[in-house]
């Protein structure tokens, strides 16, 4: 019975559950506890209990309803099996979350058969949600509610391009990103789930992260997608398990990109 799809509604429901915790936490280090875990990418990978608080409501809103579907989540790992899976980093950007920039957001995914198919960025501070539901992508916000579109027929010379951390284009010399660079309009850094948001919302043109989780991005590819974009890895392959990922807003545009690259 519970092995179906969801609906949209359903995200809403637990991003505004994720906000309870992550806002009341979000620029206040009265409320907030921060741990590290160190991995191969940083010595420093903070955690706090943002993150676990806004996935544990999460986990209990998705079992109480679809006891049925598995789970994966940057905090407490996978629980369950089965061809419906929510895949949930409750802060993504948690560095600058403690930095109090409001780039960071909860990402809500959803497989079926191991494809993305749903998703949904929400960024309680302002007040906007990105997503999609299977056929389209949308935003709400401030300014109002409406379809998400990437942009089209750019040329590479003016492509806007973004990454996250700089910090990592050293760390991998097989990656031709500086090549990429040189050719771009402009590259900009320290957009996290943010940039690729406004990727699929025409802003951006490519983006591209070197060392993706699947929670990374498993909700932004159906945005991105359904929005008109695409998603690969460096390889050209589906998204969903993570790594070297590259995004554009143009087929076209991905293509050259990732020819370029690949060197």
């Amino acid at each position: 019975m519970s092995q179906q799809l969801p609906d949209i509604a359903f995200f809403h429901v637990l991003a505004d559950a994720a906000s309870k915790e992550t806002l009341p936490r979000f620029r206040s280090q009265l409320n907030l506890h921060v741990d590290t875990k160190s991995t191969e990418e940083f010595w420093f990978d903070p955690v706090t209990d943002a993150d676990r608080e806004a996935e544990r409501v999460m986990r209990d809103l998705i079992t109480a309803r679809y006891p049925d579907h598995s789970i994966m989540g940057e905090e407490f790992g996978t629980t369950g099996s089965g061809p419906i899976q929510w895949v949930l980093d409750p802060v993504d950007g948690t560095r600058p979350f403690l930095c109090g920039i409001p780039v960071w957001g909860t990402l809500i995914g959803l497989t079926h058969n191991g494809r993305a198919t749903m998703g949904m960025m929400s960024q309680p501070f302002t007040g906007e949600k990105f997503w999609a539901d299977g056929a389209y992508a949308w935003r709400c916000g401030p300014q109002g509610e409406g379809q998400l579109v990437t942009r089209k027929n750019v040329t590479l010379d003016q492509a806007i391009l973004h990454s996250t951390s700089p910090e990592l284009i050293e760390r991998n010399p097989i990656v031709h990103f500086r090549e990429l660079t040189e050719r771009v309009l402009m590259t900009r850094y320290g957009g996290e789930c943010y940039a690729m948001a406004m990727l699929a919302a025409g802003q951006i043109d490519i983006c591209l992260e070197f060392s993706l989780q699947p929670y990374d991005i498993v909700a932004l590819i159906p945005i991105i997608e359904q929005a008109g974009g695409v998603v690969t890895t460096l390889k050209g392959e589906r998204a969903e398990a993570g790594g070297s990922i590259l995004a554009s807003g143009c087929p076209l545009l991905h293509e050259e990109a990732l020819k370029m690259l690949n060197g």
